[in-house]
Protein backbone atom coordinates (compact mmCIF):
# COMPACT_ATOMS: atom_id res chain seq x y z
CA UNK A 1 0.00 0.00 0.00
CA UNK A 2 1.78 3.54 -1.02
CA UNK A 3 1.89 5.82 1.79
CA UNK A 4 0.10 9.27 1.86
CA UNK A 5 1.63 12.65 2.28
CA UNK A 6 -1.20 15.36 2.95
CA UNK A 7 -0.23 18.61 1.38
CA UNK A 8 -1.72 21.39 3.79
CA UNK A 9 -0.78 24.20 1.58
CA UNK A 10 -5.04 25.23 1.19
CA UNK A 11 -5.66 25.23 4.90
CA UNK A 12 -2.92 28.09 4.88
CA UNK A 13 -4.94 29.82 1.42
CA UNK A 14 -7.67 30.08 4.01
CA UNK A 15 -5.62 31.48 6.95
CA UNK A 16 -4.17 34.28 4.94
CA UNK A 17 -7.53 34.93 2.93
CA UNK A 18 -7.94 37.15 6.62
CA UNK A 19 -3.77 37.23 7.48
CA UNK A 20 -4.52 35.97 10.88
CA UNK A 21 -3.68 32.78 12.52
CA UNK A 22 -6.66 30.37 11.87
CA UNK A 23 -6.73 27.58 10.76
CA UNK A 24 -3.84 26.89 12.17
CA UNK A 25 -1.41 25.01 9.99
CA UNK A 26 0.40 22.60 13.17
CA UNK A 27 -3.37 21.94 14.18
CA UNK A 28 -4.20 20.58 10.25
CA UNK A 29 -1.06 18.98 10.19
CA UNK A 30 -1.32 16.94 13.55
CA UNK A 31 -4.87 15.68 12.69
CA UNK A 32 -3.60 14.90 9.10
CA UNK A 33 -1.06 12.64 11.18
CA UNK A 34 -4.05 11.10 13.63
CA UNK A 35 -5.85 10.44 10.63
CA UNK A 36 -2.75 8.18 9.23
CA UNK A 37 -0.88 10.48 7.09
CA UNK A 38 2.38 8.91 6.42
CA UNK A 39 3.88 12.56 5.86
CA UNK A 40 3.10 16.14 5.64
CA UNK A 41 4.04 18.31 2.30
CA UNK A 42 4.21 22.17 1.95
CA UNK A 43 5.03 24.73 -0.76
CA UNK A 44 6.80 27.52 0.04
CA UNK A 45 6.33 29.33 -3.17
CA UNK A 46 7.94 32.25 -4.45
CA UNK A 47 5.39 34.75 -4.18
CA UNK A 48 4.19 33.15 -0.95
CA UNK A 49 0.37 32.87 -1.31
CA UNK A 50 -0.09 30.67 1.32
CA UNK A 51 2.65 28.63 3.09
CA UNK A 52 5.30 31.33 4.89
CA UNK A 53 8.76 30.88 6.01
CA UNK A 54 7.83 30.69 9.59
CA UNK A 55 5.13 27.54 8.60
CA UNK A 56 8.08 25.79 7.39
CA UNK A 57 10.23 26.30 10.87
CA UNK A 58 7.40 25.59 12.62
CA UNK A 59 6.27 22.08 11.06
CA UNK A 60 9.80 21.01 11.00
CA UNK A 61 9.94 20.72 14.70
CA UNK A 62 6.11 19.48 14.83
CA UNK A 63 5.68 16.96 12.13
CA UNK A 64 5.98 13.74 13.89
CA UNK A 65 5.90 11.89 10.45
CA UNK A 66 7.92 13.29 7.39
CA UNK A 67 8.11 16.36 6.42
CA UNK A 68 8.13 17.09 1.91
CA UNK A 69 9.51 20.53 1.00
CA UNK A 70 8.69 20.99 -2.59
CA UNK A 71 10.10 23.89 -4.20
CA UNK A 72 11.67 25.84 -6.99
CA UNK A 73 14.83 25.20 -7.98
CA UNK A 74 16.01 28.72 -7.04
CA UNK A 75 19.28 30.01 -5.16
CA UNK A 76 16.73 31.16 -2.52
CA UNK A 77 14.59 28.20 -2.50
CA UNK A 78 18.08 25.92 -1.74
CA UNK A 79 19.51 28.27 0.82
CA UNK A 80 15.98 27.64 2.68
CA UNK A 81 16.34 24.26 2.20
CA UNK A 82 19.15 23.60 3.47
CA UNK A 83 18.87 25.54 6.71
CA UNK A 84 15.74 24.02 7.35
CA UNK A 85 16.46 19.99 6.31
CA UNK A 86 13.49 18.80 5.62
CA UNK A 87 13.10 14.74 5.16
CA UNK A 88 12.56 15.27 1.71
CA UNK A 89 12.69 18.14 -1.10
CA UNK A 90 10.40 17.85 -4.32
CA UNK A 91 11.69 20.03 -7.20
CA UNK A 92 8.97 21.42 -8.59
CA UNK A 93 8.32 24.06 -11.74
CA UNK A 94 6.85 27.67 -10.32
CA UNK A 95 4.91 30.21 -12.08
CA UNK A 96 3.52 33.49 -11.06
CA UNK A 97 0.30 33.36 -12.78
CA UNK A 98 -0.62 29.89 -12.29
CA UNK A 99 -3.34 28.64 -9.82
CA UNK A 100 -1.73 25.29 -9.10
CA UNK A 101 1.58 23.47 -10.48
CA UNK A 102 0.30 23.28 -13.99
CA UNK A 103 2.96 20.60 -15.15
CA UNK A 104 5.95 18.72 -14.51
CA UNK A 105 9.49 20.07 -13.82
CA UNK A 106 11.47 20.03 -17.36
CA UNK A 107 14.42 18.18 -16.12
CA UNK A 108 15.83 17.21 -19.39
CA UNK A 109 15.68 20.93 -20.27
CA UNK A 110 17.65 22.46 -17.53
CA UNK A 111 19.57 19.18 -16.88
CA UNK A 112 22.75 21.26 -15.56
CA UNK A 113 20.53 23.02 -12.85
CA UNK A 114 18.56 20.67 -11.93
CA UNK A 115 21.83 18.42 -11.27
CA UNK A 116 23.68 21.39 -9.29
CA UNK A 117 20.50 21.66 -7.26
CA UNK A 118 20.04 17.72 -6.62
CA UNK A 119 23.91 17.88 -5.15
CA UNK A 120 23.69 21.09 -3.12
CA UNK A 121 20.71 19.09 -1.39
CA UNK A 122 21.62 15.36 -1.63
CA UNK A 123 24.67 16.47 0.00
CA UNK A 124 23.27 17.71 2.89
CA UNK A 125 21.67 14.64 3.49
CA UNK A 126 18.11 16.09 2.00
CA UNK A 127 16.56 12.70 -0.52
CA UNK A 128 15.31 15.34 -4.07
CA UNK A 129 12.77 14.13 -5.64
CA UNK A 130 11.62 15.63 -8.98
CA UNK A 131 7.73 16.56 -10.17
CA UNK A 132 7.83 15.48 -13.65
CA UNK A 133 5.21 14.64 -16.52
CA UNK A 134 4.70 10.92 -17.54
CA UNK A 135 7.88 10.98 -19.93
CA UNK A 136 10.47 8.50 -20.40
CA UNK A 137 12.65 11.41 -21.31
CA UNK A 138 12.38 13.30 -18.10
CA UNK A 139 12.81 9.95 -16.33
CA UNK A 140 15.81 9.60 -17.44
CA UNK A 141 17.28 12.70 -17.09
CA UNK A 142 15.90 12.49 -13.31
CA UNK A 143 18.81 9.56 -12.97
CA UNK A 144 21.25 11.66 -15.15
CA UNK A 145 20.51 14.49 -12.55
CA UNK A 146 20.76 12.42 -9.94
CA UNK A 147 17.10 12.61 -8.17
CA UNK A 148 16.60 9.52 -5.69
CA UNK A 149 12.86 9.87 -6.38
CA UNK A 150 10.11 10.51 -9.44
CA UNK A 151 7.34 12.02 -8.60
CA UNK A 152 4.48 11.60 -11.97
CA UNK A 153 2.20 14.66 -12.67
CA UNK A 154 -1.33 13.10 -12.28
CA UNK A 155 -2.93 15.77 -13.24
CA UNK A 156 -3.79 14.41 -17.09
CA UNK A 157 -4.91 11.82 -15.41
CA UNK A 158 -7.07 13.36 -13.26
CA UNK A 159 -8.61 15.51 -15.49
CA UNK A 160 -9.57 12.64 -17.74
CA UNK A 161 -10.73 10.10 -15.38
CA UNK A 162 -14.28 8.96 -16.51
CA UNK A 163 -13.56 10.50 -19.66
CA UNK A 164 -12.73 8.34 -23.20
CA UNK A 165 -8.88 9.70 -22.88
CA UNK A 166 -8.77 8.06 -19.34
CA UNK A 167 -7.36 4.68 -20.58
CA UNK A 168 -4.66 6.46 -23.11
CA UNK A 169 -3.69 9.07 -19.96
CA UNK A 170 -3.62 5.43 -17.50
CA UNK A 171 -1.34 3.90 -20.15
CA UNK A 172 1.27 6.91 -20.20
CA UNK A 173 1.63 6.44 -16.27
CA UNK A 174 1.76 2.70 -16.39
CA UNK A 175 4.78 3.30 -19.13
CA UNK A 176 6.71 6.03 -17.11
CA UNK A 177 6.54 3.79 -13.71
CA UNK A 178 8.24 1.28 -15.59
CA UNK A 179 11.27 3.59 -16.70
CA UNK A 180 11.09 4.81 -13.16
CA UNK A 181 11.53 1.27 -11.73
CA UNK A 182 14.06 0.26 -14.26
CA UNK A 183 15.83 3.45 -13.47
CA UNK A 184 16.11 2.16 -10.17
CA UNK A 185 14.45 5.60 -8.80
CA UNK A 186 11.22 5.90 -6.38
CA UNK A 187 8.32 5.84 -7.01
CA UNK A 188 6.07 8.44 -6.13
CA UNK A 189 2.77 10.12 -7.81
CA UNK A 190 0.67 13.12 -6.69
CA UNK A 191 -1.37 16.22 -8.45
CA UNK A 192 -5.69 16.37 -8.52
CA UNK A 193 -5.89 13.10 -7.03
CA UNK A 194 -9.10 12.23 -4.81
CA UNK A 195 -11.29 9.75 -3.41
CA UNK A 196 -12.79 8.59 -7.40
CA UNK A 197 -9.49 8.44 -9.08
CA UNK A 198 -6.90 7.85 -6.64
CA UNK A 199 -7.33 3.78 -6.67
CA UNK A 200 -6.11 2.96 -9.75
CA UNK A 201 -2.65 4.98 -9.42
CA UNK A 202 -2.42 3.30 -6.21
CA UNK A 203 -2.79 0.20 -8.02
CA UNK A 204 0.23 0.84 -10.12
CA UNK A 205 2.69 -1.22 -9.48
CA UNK A 206 5.84 -0.08 -7.38
CA UNK A 207 4.28 3.06 -6.38
CA UNK A 208 5.73 4.05 -3.20
CA UNK A 209 3.79 7.32 -2.07
CA UNK A 210 1.23 9.41 -2.86
CA UNK A 211 1.02 13.30 -2.40
CA UNK A 212 -3.08 14.54 -1.81
CA UNK A 213 -3.52 17.98 -0.98
CA UNK A 214 -6.24 19.71 -1.98
CA UNK A 215 -9.33 17.33 -2.12
CA UNK A 216 -8.92 16.23 1.65
CA UNK A 217 -8.19 19.76 2.33
CA UNK A 218 -11.83 20.07 1.11
CA UNK A 219 -13.52 17.08 2.17
CA UNK A 220 -12.23 18.26 5.97
CA UNK A 221 -14.64 21.06 6.02
CA UNK A 222 -17.46 18.37 5.52
CA UNK A 223 -16.00 15.96 8.03
CA UNK A 224 -13.04 16.95 9.23
CA UNK A 225 -9.03 16.52 8.88
CA UNK A 226 -8.78 13.21 10.71
CA UNK A 227 -11.88 11.40 8.63
CA UNK A 228 -10.63 12.87 5.23
CA UNK A 229 -7.53 11.19 5.89
CA UNK A 230 -8.82 7.79 6.98
CA UNK A 231 -10.89 7.93 3.85
CA UNK A 232 -8.35 8.04 1.44
CA UNK A 233 -6.20 6.27 3.49
CA UNK A 234 -8.89 3.86 2.84
CA UNK A 235 -9.01 4.01 -0.93
CA UNK A 236 -5.49 3.08 -0.94
CA UNK A 237 -5.96 0.02 1.42
CA UNK A 238 -8.55 -1.42 -1.58
CA UNK A 239 -6.42 -0.61 -4.19
CA UNK A 240 -3.61 -2.46 -2.16
CA UNK A 241 -6.23 -5.43 -2.67
CA UNK A 242 -7.98 -4.63 1.09
CA UNK A 243 -11.27 -3.82 1.64
CA UNK A 244 -12.07 -0.10 2.15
Amino acid sequence: MPLLSVNIDHVATVRQARRGSQPDLLEAASLAELGGADGITVHLREDRRHIQDDDVHRLRGAVRTRLNFEMAATDEMVAFALMVRPDSAMLVPERRQELTTEGGLDVAGGLARVGEVVKKLAGAGIPVSVFIDADARQVEAAGKAGANICELHTGPWAHAFGKPSQQVEMDKLLKAAEAVRKAGLQLNAGHALDRRNAGPVAAIAGVRELHIGHSIVSRALAVGMCDAVREMKAVLYAAAGGEA
